[in-house]
């Protein structure tokens, strides 16, 4: 189902944050028979609805706006609405439409786009594609997940898309390359269970790519894709006959293209990151040997994204790493092996989901390398109890991230790092990542030397 086909239609937009607005502004251009907003939640999620989308769609706020769905012909939802919701579940038993903006546009742009999605890995490989499908001279859109709406982008000759499990849930069309980085049992509560996520995740292939592209060291994904589908055109990158790093050099095959060195960020993960968006550039058409040169100046230029590993320097010495992103044990994993050749101090914590924290006592039981961990509300007091007894690292437990970021000063030798990575979800106390980065920042200053 494309726009075109919801002229006529009585329309129900679900959801009123970036992607319900540009989906309203989208689909009211379509000429719909009729078109209205609805938002279910009173909290501080509910948006303000101006003058000008209400003529576009009247918004139905709070329960009633359930009558609203119910007598539309299609229901589009933003990413938030969670499959487990009772009108969700509801409407698909009385055989509604429901659909999403992402599959919206996905339909009509497919042959043009590259997907990328996972647990982890997704925001970092989605614009390392972009960057370097400019650099190879193939101009392109980023967007989705990343903060711009796909209903919001303008037209382009090729898109790079980050999704998430909520944009690839409701895709009947896959793009015409797709990448899957990890999977990690996340956003269980959206879903309703492990396998349900994991499912609604690969969604993003299920539909013909001509290509999907993984990582040979992702073996939990090429086993679920093995599990769920069959004659996928797999393209594996990481080994010895695709685009690797060996020797300090990133290889095709035998053939070298540039050092590890041109690759700015820290950590194996984000050397596994660019193999995954090289072999995306391959798939797309570009001839990754011949463009090396104007592909390593690019990388030059790419340092990252914000709230991912971004040092801050400070005058005592200590080096604070801001990995505020980071919102599963995984990850915090991922960013505490970019720092094990210095003196480490860890700020963990964050909303507690009831997540499996048994990856990080197994990592660090592992660890021939002392570590110390700060746990933070919510989650930290259970974290550190979880780690208690294990011979090289020291735990601390405190009752903010303010007071988490003063004693670290304290407890980290000189030249040591201090790094958040909270291995947790970020709300509660804060409203996102950005916020927890903001007072992690903000703590750093006002405790300075």
């Amino acid at each position: 189902m494309q726009l075109a086909d919801l002229r006529d239609r009585r329309v129900a937009v679900w959801g009123t944050g970036r992607e319900g607005v540009a989906a309203v502004r989208a689909i009211a251009a379509a000429g719909p028979a009729s078109l209205v907003a609805v938002d279910d939640r009173q909290n501080f999620l509910t948006k303000d609805w101006s003058p000008e989308l209400a003529a576009l769609a009247p918004l139905h706020a709070g329960p009633s706006g359930f009558d609203a769905l119910r007598a539309a012909d299609v229901v589009v939802r933003s990413p938030g609405v969670a499959q487990t919701h009772p009108w969700m579940v509801q409407l698909r038993a009385a055989g509604t439409r429901v659909t999403g903006g992402t599959a919206l546009w996905m339909a009509a742009h497919r042959d043009v786009t590259i997907g990328v999605t996972g647990s982890k890995g997704k925001s970092t490989t989605s614009s390392l594609v972009s960057h370097l499908l400019a650099a190879a001279g193939a101009p392109n859109e980023l967007g989705g997940n990343i903060g711009i709406p796909v209903l919001d982008l303008p037209p382009a000759p090729a898109y790079v898309l980050e999704l998430s499990a909520y944009q690839c849930a409701d895709l009947d069309d896959s793009p015409r390359v797709a990448a899957v980085t990890s999977l990690f049992p996340e956003h269980l509560d959206w879903t309703g269970g492990e396998d349900e996520y994991y499912r609604v995740k690969l969604n993003l292939v299920a539909n013909g790519p001509s290509a999907v592209v993984v990582h040979a060291g992702s073996t939990f994904v090429l086993s679920e894709l093995a599990r769920r589908f069959t004659d996928l055109p797999l393209h594996v990158v990481g080994g010895p006959d695709s685009f690797h790093l060996a020797g300090g050099v990133f290889r095709l095959g035998g053939t070298p293209l540039f050092p590890r060195t041109a690759l700015r960020l820290l950590g194996s993960h984000n050397e596994a990151n660019l193999c995954v968006a090289l072999g995306v550039l391959q798939a797309y058409g570009v001839d990754v040997a011949a463009t090396a040169p104007l592909l390593e100046a690019a990388l030059a230029g790419f340092a990252g994204l914000p709230h991912r590993l971004e040092r801050i320097e400070d005058p005592s010495g200590l080096t604070f790493v801001d990995d505020s992103l980071s919102t599963i044990p995984q990850a915090a994993i991922h960013a505490i092996e970019a720092f094990r050749d210095r003196p480490l101090t860890v700020l963990l914590g964050g909303e507690d989901r009831g997540v499996d924290y048994s990856p990080l006592r197994e990592y660090f039981a592992a660890a021939t390398t002392p570590t110390t961990v700060i746990g933070m509300p919510d989650s930290g007091a259970r974290l550190v109890g979880l780690l208690a007894g294990l011979p090289l690292v020291t735990t601390h437990v405190t009752d903010s991230l303010e007071e988490a970021v003063t004693l670290s000063r304290k407890v980290t030798p000189a030249g040591g790092v201090v790094l958040m990575s909270p291995a947790a979800p970020s709300y509660g106390r804060f409203d996102n990542y950005a916020h927890r980065s903001k007072v992690f920042r903000q703590a750093i200053t006002d405790t300075a030397p």
